[in-house]
């Protein structure tokens, strides 16, 4: 009695041709149909073995072996994805490729697939064991060429890094790209600069940012200037014309775009760290009423401190009482905070108020006639946001641009604004809000 039958797995196998040059293609038996004619011989040696042509045909004419970039064996591994083939042959191995490289990413492609390929005239065939062993010893040539060449491109990398040669990436805020160098862009230049200058005036890159964002000032992508972004351009020499690599710095061959004084300047903040800084301008603070603070009397009331346990305490104190002993004055001193914020709480109300806004953009047509209600309107309230951001220093010059003279009796506070200041203030907020994005 005859046993069971044997049945014998189906090994779809697909031909790949390849020419490098186009001589000899038009001709009626070329080298393609020699490459396939051999590969279909060996296919059909192998029928015992369940292996059978597909009709398909995958010829690359002209097409050299150093790119993948080829029309048909694009479209052989699209029909690897999609199930279509068992089996790649081919007349020789560099009829796949002439690059170790693109070899092993094919090969990665194939077991991907569970897809196996042949060399006919090579005895090659990852079917066999002795075939997987060639194959991991191409591979391992393959990984000893891809790091012999990252090798190189390092050494030329740093090569020309040292020559002070912009290597490639996204060109820095302030610079564009031309033929492979760094070339200022005046506009984006500008805002860098007034980074610089202006983390010397507020020394945080927190509040810098605020003021920044709620000033429209972005990145050329759009995004606002984050403390993280302000800190990578604060601390990048490329601004100074150098070129880094690995903690080194090279003369570059691109202009700088601020001065090694200025530099120089944000370095040394930088360098006393975030909490000293903040600690350095709590005790700058200036006295934000110094002559614009008077008392029932007219007396001018002038700021003075004093120190218990090592703690600082502010005030204003009358002229009168000073003069002439404590009951020159019903009123003889004030605690600094307490006032000051009194007068900033007023101060923010009033340029809210519609009167104050509409008295600011009559005034300021005078200077501007085409100045709108609006544009005026949005600058006064755009500073309320922003306020509680500003250092001192920078709050001190706002008051003292806004504020004219502040009276103080018993129980009440008055302010009396300057319209010029308003004016003027208007301007610069709408100036700052107008800065040309890094875009």
């Amino acid at each position: 009695m005859a046993g069971p039958k044997t049945i014998v797995r189906k090994l779809r196998c697909a031909v790949y041709t390849r020419k490098s040059s186009e001589e000899g293609l038009d001709m009626e038996f070329n080298s393609l149909d020699a490459q396939r004619e051999a590969c279909e011989a060996f296919v059909a040696s192998q029928k015992a073995l369940g292996w059978v042509l597909v009709p398909d045909h995958y010829d690359d004419g002209g097409i050299s072996g150093a790119t993948l970039e080829r029309p048909a064996l694009k479209r052989l591994l699209t029909d690897m994805d999609v199930g279509l083939v068992d089996v790649v042959v081919v007349y020789k191995i560099d009829r796949l490729s002439r690059s170790l490289m693109d070899f092993s990413r094919l090969v990665e492609a194939f077991d991907a697939n569970d897809v196996t390929f042949v060399s006919v005239t090579q005895s090659f065939n990852t079917t066999t064991s002795m075939g997987r062993l060639t194959l991991n010893i191409l591979l391992s040539f393959a990984q000893f060429e891809r790091e012999v060449i990252g090798e190189r491109i390092r050494d030329k990398f740093a090569a020309s890094r040292k020559r002070g040669m912009w290597m490639g990436g996204w060109a820095p805020l302030g610079y564009d790209i031309k033929d492979r160098k760094l070339v200022i862009n005046e506009a984006e230049a500008a805002n860098v600069r007034m980074v610089f200058e202006r983390f010397i005036s507020t020394g945080s890159a927190t509040t810098l940012s605020r003021i920044l964002t709620a000033e429209g000032i972005l990145t050329r992508r759009g995004r606002p200037l984050d403390k993280g972004v302000i800190y990578k351009l604060l601390n990048n020499p490329v601004y100074v014309g150098e070129a880094v690599h690995k903690g080194a710095s090279y003369a570059g061959e691109h202009q700088a775009i601020i001065s090694r004084g200025l530099w120089a300047k944000v370095q040394a903040i930088l360098s006393d760290g975030s909490r000293k800084r903040a600690a350095n301008t709590r005790a700058q603070t200036p006295a934000l009423l110094k002559g614009l603070l008077f008392g029932p009397t007219g007396c001018a009331m002038s700021p003075t401190h004093t120190r218990k346990a090592g703690k600082l305490y502010r005030y204003y104190v009358s002229q009168s009482v000073l003069k002439h002993g404590t009951g020159a004055c019903p009123v003889g001193r004030l605690p600094a905070a307490e006032v000051e914020a009194a007068v900033i709480d007023q101060l923010r109300v009033l340029l809210r108020a519609p009167e104050i806004i509409i008295a600011t953009w009559k005034a300021g047509r005078e200077h501007d006639a085409e100045i709108s209600e609006d544009e005026v309107r949005a600058a006064l309230l755009g500073l309320d946001p922003l306020w509680n951001e500003l250092f001192p220093a920078e709050q001190a010059r706002i008051v003292r641009l806004l504020v004219e003279r502040v009276d103080v009796t018993m129980d009440s506070l008055s302010i009396r604004l300057r319209t010029e200041g308003l004016v003027g203030l208007a301007a610069d907020l709408a100036q700052r809000q107008n800065v040309p994005s890094a875009t």
